[in-house]
């Protein structure tokens, strides 16, 4: 049974829709679902890739008998508005009296429309307008058929219709023009102070609005009405269906009024163009399949700025036909097909496209001012700001390291604006700490400096290298500070640096909330009322609830909102810890909030790219917020009105380049405000960069050189421009990914401040096929739902509301009462039902066998996975016996308008045909998948590498679904599934591909926990084998291993099965002596795993470790405490290592190897100890037969060495030691992987620089939050700096991280280390700073002869000390949360919250007061303030 077959045949309650068929002339069909009224038509089949309009399209008269297909899948969202009179006594909404299409072919229907204007839905509409439509129709692949073969005949024929009864129908035969004109002439705007006469060829009511608004009284006539210039100042000539030549009474017409010496203006659209032009004696054809659309770019001849216009016509005017006296006026920028023509001397022009929109953009609406005042001459215009000096040398700041709301995607943006520079031959010079990203690879950016993003450092770069221009916008809120406070210095101003693309003073205006509430003022647009008075004068005077904001901040960093005076005291004191304005907000909770990303160049050519729309109202930060693209419940007025508004405000702002604007949208009118405009690269960027095609970061590199837009390829299509809005023929959604479970006391609600580590995006036809996919991407395991305990949760967001809405439908939640209590819009609440109602209808099924082929089809057309639908092998052996198979679509940002060259590709089940062949080999490699913590940029970069060295021989394939990611960029291999990593995607990737093999030990964790099923489907892993991979990842294995080779573990024992035996568990730790640590298997970044210090620990730890780690064994391990750790990074062919990095770490063992601070090469390793690790590290590789990479950790403690892990993939460190060390183990992995020969490198020692390796925290962010370190990770990324030693190269890493250097206040809250500290605080006191310490810890140390100051009350603290060092007691196990709040929480939290640095480990402390060293502090700026020596010491 074929999909097609069984395709859309599904009906969720049995009842059987109506089929109907599209028959095309050279005999193809496409079936589908029949709805608006059941009759059988015939006519010409086109296509229209607008993605919002279908009122306006289907009333417009050019389509008249035409059967329409709509490229955007997901049609009938908002509705139909009740016909309502406006203006002029035209109608409202729609653009004529009557629906003129004769049929609309959809892929899928909206049976819950969602508007504040819907009065009908589109299947009602159509009823009774007597038109039919197709829905469940792969429009795609209809549409590539037309492109191809060009436009043809077609008829749908109703079931039950015989076929021949209906005849082909050719429109063109026929004079179409004649059947949709008027009878007889009607005057508009009877009281006009001057005269226009329109000839009606089947005229929209816009055009007629258009001429009446600015004053002409308008006088409509019919087709034929014979013309005489005594009765108008002015002529105009409406568009209109078919073909030109047969309207010859109208050519014969206005020839007599033009062809006088001085003519009256005489202006044309569309048919009315084609009509003009015939007068004057030119010649018109027929097109292959015409321009219909919204984001058609026509060039003006003179100025050469590019226009973004709406078209509907499917006959062309031959422009080498012109008389010598006329010109082209406008040319289409993609098929360079003529767009308008003009006298040279007379008031006489006209264009193909339709200025006066509805729907589409109205970019050039202006043209009729153009022909009512004729004073504007056609050749003048502003050419703009040309002449750009073109730089040399070129400086990007990089963002640093990876923060909550600063995340990978800087890594992307910023290696597309190097790729960008290099390709227009500039030398480019990158400053970033993070060591993990791609852009700092060495055949990236010419020079890399690995130094914190600071005024003092990058001046010194500056000073070093010269360049002549800086790009500020790609590196995230650090660049753009950083990039602020040097152009206040002066800095660029004396060393002749030019700030490319957007200018500082626009980056001001944004990042300024006075400022930018006065600009916008200036152009008469508003943003949500705010003041920045008293803050609860202002408050009273907006009314609670308010919003508090901060300037200069990131992700919405210290703001949140107050329902009364005390929350806003609370909150206004917080904010100014991390800025220094703050500005008090009407609350617009519950509004839309809706995103355009906007790209404009020098010359002010300007186009929107995406528009995106949060799912989430308004209240929840958009990095917070389930977003999807395009906007779903948007009609044309809101979506033109919002992108009109975009481009004004950014003309306005004068940003060059790429920049993001967000808006409230009231979601009961079309009342909005602005919130803000990034005038930079964001979050936002890189999510529609992946989700259109559009590679935002390249393009506005290219615009920051002053390079024109018209002029930039679209690289996926290579010959089509760049300016250009894109169609979608998909739907995307991004979701957030939180890890709150990672901390203690955190609160887990969402709101205006970012706390979610990063995002998937995902792509489907529908939207349910694309939300379900989001939700497993975020995380594997999510099909548990949890059920809602209170209303309070759906009305209070926290990380898990989307699960409890799920659990909502399932306890009988209507979507009225859902949209009550979230505010969430009804059409994203039906389509959610939609997929709780399937669930339901499948739970009714006992065995798959049983389950109709239609229910399933259904299933996974709605998203469900097969696991998600019963036993997967079970459903997918049904599947494949069935032939309900996925086909693979491109992404193409042309809605398949034109051929795409880029192999941009995800799956879908609603299609049927592939847009691809499958005959070439590739090697397959598997990305990382969602960032979280542990999981982040650093397994970018290794398939970025292994993905790069594999094309020096090999056709390569990427899977992930990271918008953050390079990986995710499509030319960085030879295709790129932007879809789920799971087996049942990865297996249906492979299945149709057949590649050469699999990589993947390149992705970290995520492809790693396939690894087993993968092998059982014969599917070829390359590199280790899945059975050694498992012995590894397999606690018990792995432990049983160690023991059989003879090597030294700590204590082990696997965990008891039943609950008998709990007491076994407890009498092995009591037996090794508690702490004792719980480890479960195949996880990442240590969940689950704790140190258990009593019985009840360890029962608690145990339940959470088998939450996590079902299926696979927990084991139970001796803690050993105060150890040393030692990561190892090493690469092996056939079990013989080739290649050793060894790293220290500078914490004791019990602090994950992801927080810990690592150094390299190691300092504190005698000969004896590594050659000891060497034959360790020989010994499990051999025993594992590894090929590729793999990492292990040992701790040292009393010359005993011991093993605790071993991961058979990359792990977090291999950029770090790769780029220290100078050999590139992701590299030399990928050749040994290949089966290539080369030679080993054996223990790499490195150049004679020391690396230190800095964890990045976000405690800032996540409200509560215990700053504690333990066995299970909570950074969220790293930076990592060198020196000539280690004290050099932490310091750097450390100001990297944002850390202050203190000036006087030192606060000491010490544990159990005061007398192991007591030289360091002595060292602290020498350097002249002032000690403060609580009771304990004063007297022990004034007892010792050192002067600390008693801190006798909590509220002293504020911003009053630079440094606080707070070492809990020692074994105090880190993550055990005491019941009650104590002091040295109390102390971290307020360290954090008031933005003071804070150390809380003992060997970091040490390290950071190193005696000797006092000198070396001096001279890299150690006391800045005091010493105001200039920063010497830089490591390219």
């Amino acid at each position: 049974l074929s999909v097609s077959a069984v395709s859309f045949s599904c009906n969720h309650y049995k009842k059987m829709a109506n089929m109907a068929t599209l028959i095309l002339e050279d005999g193809t069909t496409f079936k589908g679902r029949q709805f608006g009224a059941s009759v059988s038509v015939s006519g010409e089949v086109v296509f229209q890739t607008g993605m919002v309009g279908y009122p306006e399209a289907l009333t417009d008269p050019s389509y008249r008998c035409q059967l329409l297909t709509l490229t955007y899948p997901l049609v009938g969202n908002y509705g139909v508005p009740m016909d309502e009179e406006g203006e002029f006594g035209l109608s409202k909404w729609f653009e004529s009296y009557k629906i003129h299409a004769a049929a609309l072919i959809i892929g899928e229907l909206s049976e819950s429309p969602s508007h504040w204007s819907s009065a009908k839905s589109l299947d009602q509409w159509l009823k009774e307008q007597g038109i039919p439509g197709l829905q469940g129709v792969d429009t795609r692949c209809l549409t590539k058929k037309i492109r191809e073969k060009g436009t043809m005949l077609g008829k749908l024929i109703v079931d039950g219709t015989p076929e021949e009864s209906i005849p082909f129908d050719n429109p063109d035969k026929r004079n179409l023009v004649r059947e949709v004109s008027m009878k007889e002439p009607k005057v508009f705007n009877h009281s006009g102070s001057f005269r226009i006469t329109v000839v009606d060829c089947g005229i929209k009511y816009n055009q007629i609005r258009c001429l009446a608004q600015r004053g002409a009284r308008v006088t409509v006539v019919p087709w034929d009405h014979p013309l005489d210039t005594a009765d108008f100042d002015g002529l105009f000539v409406s568009n209109g269906p078919g073909d030109p030549q047969l309207c010859q009474a109208t050519i014969n017409n206005v020839r007599k009024v033009i062809s006088v010496d001085q003519p009256k203006p005489v202006f044309g659209i569309c048919l009315g163009h084609q009509l003009l032009s015939l007068v004057i004696g030119a010649k018109t054809y027929k097109m292959k399949y015409g321009n219909r659309g919204h984001n058609q770019p026509c060039i003006h001849n003179g100025t050469e700025r590019c226009f973004i216009t709406s078209q509907n016509h499917g006959f062309a005017v031959d422009p080498d036909t012109l008389p010598k006296d006329w010109d082209v006026l406008f040319t289409n920028a993609n098929d360079h097909t003529n767009e308008g023509i003009v006298h040279n001397t007379k008031p006489l022009f006209s264009v193909q496209f339709h200025p006066e929109h509805m729907a589409g953009p109205t970019d050039l609406v202006g043209l009729f001012d153009v022909f009512i005042e004729t004073v504007k001459d056609h050749k003048e215009g502003n050419t703009g700001k040309s002449g750009h000096v073109r730089s040399k040398k070129v400086l990007i700041l990089g963002s640093g390291g990876l923060s909550i709301g600063q995340a990978g995607e800087f890594d992307y943006s910023g290696s597309q604006a190097i790729k960008a520079l290099k390709e227009e031959n500039i030398q480019t010079v990158l400053i970033n700490p993070n060591i993990a990203t791609v852009q700092t690879s060495k055949d990236l950016a010419d020079k890399v400096y690995f130094l914190p993003i600071t005024a003092e450092y990058v001046t010194q770069v500056i000073k070093n290298e010269r360049p002549d221009g800086v790009l500020l916008t790609f590196g995230g809120q650090t660049a753009l500070n950083c990039g602020v406070e040097l152009t206040k210095l002066g800095v660029l101003e004396k060393y002749k640096v030019q700030v490319l693309g957007t200018p500082v003073s626009s980056i001001e205006m944004t990042e300024d909330r006075k400022i930018f509430v006065e600009k916008m003022e200036e152009i008469n647009e508003h943003v949500a009322p705010s003041e920045a008075a008293l803050f609860w004068i202002a408050a009273e005077r907006l009314g609670y609830p308010v919003l508090v904001r901060s300037a200069f901040a990131l992700g919405g960093l210290g703001s949140g909102f107050a329902n009364n005076r005390e929350e806003l005291t609370s909150l206004v004191t917080a904010a100014f810890a991390h800025t220094s304005q703050v500005l008090v907000d009407k609350s617009l909770k519950g509004w839309k909030e809706i995103e355009y990303e906007v790209v404009r160049d020098a010359y002010d050519n300007c186009v929107t790219v995406c528009n995106m729309e949060n799912i989430d109202p308004l209240g929840i930060h958009t990095g917070e917020s389930i977003v999807v693209a395009p906007s779903q419940t948007l009609n044309d007025r809101e979506y033109n009105m919002l992108r009109n508004t975009a481009i004004k405000v950014i003309r306005h702002l004068g940003i060059v380049g790429e920049c993001n604007i967000q808006y409230a949208l009231n979601p009961e009118s079309e009342q909005y405000y602005i919130i803000e405009v990034n005038a930079r690269l964001s979050r936002s960027s890189a999510l529609a960069s992946k989700a259109t095609g559009y590679p935002l970061a390249y393009v506005a590199a290219k615009l920051g050189l002053g390079i024109p837009l018209p002029q930039l390829k679209n690289s996926v299509t290579n010959s089509t421009t760049a300016n250009f809005e894109p169609s979608l023929d998909y739907c995307v959604v991004k979701v957030p990914r939180w890890d709150l479970s990672k901390f203690l006391r955190v609160s887990t609600k969402i709101g205006s401040s970012m706390k979610s580590v990063g995002e998937v995006m995902a792509i489907g036809r529908s939207f349910e096929e694309a939300f379900q996919k989001a939700l497993r991407m975020v995380d594997e395991n999510c099909l548990v739902c949890c059920a809602p305990s209170a209303y309070q949760e759906l009305q209070t967001p926290t990380d898990k509301r989307i699960f409890v809405l799920a659990a909502a439908f399932k306890a009988g939640y209507t979507v009225e009462k859902l949209y009550e209590l979230t505010k969430i819009d009804r059409w994203f609440l039906h389509k959610m039902k939609n997929i709780a109602d399937h669930e339901l209808l499948l739970e009714t099924y006992n065995q798959v066998s049983s389950m109709p082929p239609e229910v399933m089809l259904k299933a996974k057309q709605l998203g469900f996975s097969d696991k998600q639908i019963a036993l997967a092998l079970a459903v997918r052996k049904l599947r494949h016996d069935w032939s309900i198979l996925p086909v693979v679509k491109q992404i193409d940002t042309v809605a398949a308008e034109w051929p795409a060259y880029t192999n941009y590709l995800y799956l879908t089940y609603h299609g049927t045909e592939d847009d691809l062949s499958f005959n070439d080999q590739h090697v397959m490699v598997i990305g990382s998948g969602v960032y979280r913590i542990g999981s982040s940029v650093e397994f970018d970069w290794c398939a970025v590498g292994s993905s790069n060295h594999l094309q020096m021989g090999y056709k390569t394939i990427m899977v992930n679904y990271n918008p953050e990611t390079v990986s995710t960029d499509y030319d960085m291999c030879d295709r790129l599934y932007f879809d789920e990593i799971s087996f049942e995607v990865v297996m249906d990737i492979y299945e149709r591909e057949n590649p050469e093999g699999v990589i993947l030990s390149m992705g970290g964790q995520l492809p790693n926990n396939i690894a087993m099923s993968l092998h059982r489907q014969q599917c070829h892993i390359l590199g280790t084998s899945p059975e050694f991979i498992d012995s590894a990842e397999n606690r018990f294995k792995f432990s049983r291993m160690l023991d059989t080779i003879g090597i030294s573990q700590p204590q082990w024992k696997e965990l008891s099965d039943t609950e008998v035996q709990q007491t076994d568990d407890e009498l092995f730790c009591e037996t090794v002596g508690y702490p004792c640590l719980v480890r479960p298997s195949y996880v990442l970044s240590g969940a689950a795993m704790n140190v258990a210090y009593s019985d009840s620990d360890l029962e608690k730890y145990l339940s959470n470790a088998v939450a996590v780690s079902k299926e696979h064994p927990v084991v139970i391990s001796k803690f050993i405490q105060e150890a040393k750790e030692i990561d190892v990074d090493a690469v092996a062919c056939d079990g013989v290592v080739m290649g050793i990095a060894i790293s220290e770490h500078v914490e004791n063992a019990g602090v994950h190897s992801g927080d810990a601070t690592l150094v390299t090469p190691p300092q504190d390793l005698n000969q004896k100890t590594i050659e000891r690790i060497m034959q360790i590290v020989h010994a499990i590789g051999q025993e594992l037969q590894v090929t590729g990479p793999f990492n292990l950790q040992l701790i040292a403690k009393d010359d005993q060495l011991k093993v605790i892990e071993c991961n058979v993939r990359v792990s977090r460190s291999f950029p770090f030691v790769s780029k220290t060390l100078g050999v590139d183990l992701v590299a030399l992995a990928t050749q040994y992987i290949m089966g290539e020969d080369v030679e080993p490198v054996g223990l790499m020692k490195g150049k004679g620089i020391v690396g230190v390796k800095v964890p990045q925290f976000s405690f800032s962010r996540l409200a509560g939050a215990d700053v504690v370190l333990g066995v299970e990770m909570t950074s969220t990324g790293e930076v990592a700096c060198f020196g000539e030693n280690r004290y050099e190269a932490y310091l750097k890493a450390m100001l990297s991280t944002g850390f202050k250097i203190p000036k006087k206040n030192i606060l000491l809250s010490i544990g159990s280390y005061k007398s192991e500290l007591l030289p360091t605080v002595q060292a602290l006191e020498s350097l002249g700073y002032d000690l403060y310490a609580s009771m304990g810890t004063a007297d022990f140390y004034t007892e010792h002869g050192v002067k600390v100051i008693l801190l006798t009350q909590a509220s002293f603290f504020g911003n009053h000390f630079d440094l606080v060092i707070n070492l809990s007691m020692r074994n105090s196990g880190g993550r055990r949360l005491s019941s009650f709040v104590t002091k040295g929480y109390r102390t971290r939290r307020m360290a954090i919250d008031y933005s003071v640095p804070l150390i809380i480990d003992i060997k970091c402390t040490k390290l950071f007061v190193q005696m000797d060293n006092v000198s070396l502090w001096m001279e890299v700026g150690w006391i800045l303030s005091v010493a105001g020596r200039p920063l010497e010491m830089l490591q390219p």
